[in-house]
């Protein structure tokens, strides 16, 4: 019964994401942070988290780090561990073009922040395998790398094509949510929450 419920939300992503990938830039809604189905109104955030669990440090856990994945490497993956510092989700997926453009600035970002922020990979819209290729040819191992093939991850933070970044503060509360084509503005965007 759910693969009948999860299919055609995964084909829709995917549809989607053919849609996105060949476009050089996200709109001035993606980029100000508004959702692009009501321009005036901010991209949906997950909300923070009643202060109930503690991650990281002793960090309160938020709503939205309130999940678990496996990583393309087959190991078990907690987001609660992300909890009280600023965190960069990068949305991708292998065979797109801009993603690739995207990799070595973001693992840029990921080596320099290493202590003060996490970054971590949500690949999409393939099979595990394209996902291992991909990290490897890209030289982006360096941070961790979520296998998210039934779209779970993608789906709890609303996001709907690939070449996408959603950064969290601290709190859990997302401050960013778009495209940077090559991955340019994303150091500057994780220095003014790490600062």
């Amino acid at each position: 019964m759910r693969a009948r419920t999860v299919l055609p939300a995964v084909l829709a992503a995917a549809l989607l994401a053919l849609t996105g990938c060949g476009s050089e830039s996200g709109s001035s809604d993606e980029a100000a942070g508004t959702s692009p189905s009501n321009p005036s109104s901010p991209a949906p955030a997950p909300a923070s988290s009643d202060g109930g669990e503690s991650g990281a440090a002793g960090a309160q856990v938020p709503e939205a780090l309130r999940f678990t994945a496996t990583t393309v490497d087959g190991k078990p993956f907690d987001a609660k561990t992300l909890a009280g510092k600023p965190t960069v989700l990068w949305f991708w997926a292998p065979w797109c073009p801009k993603c690739k453009a995207q990799a070595s600035e973001t693992a840029k970002v990921a080596a320099d922040y290493a202590g003060k922020a996490n970054v971590i990979g949500v690949a999409g819209l393939d099979k595990n395998s394209a996902m291992k290729d991909f990290v490897a040819d890209t030289g982006a191992s360096g941070f961790p790398h979520l296998s998210d093939e039934k779209g779970e991850v993608w789906k709890r933070f609303k996001v709907t094509e690939q070449s996408r970044y959603v950064i969290l503060d601290k709190d859990g509360k997302t401050v960013y949510e778009g495209v940077l084509p090559a991955g340019k503005g994303l150091a500057e965007k994780v220095a003014g929450i790490t600062g």
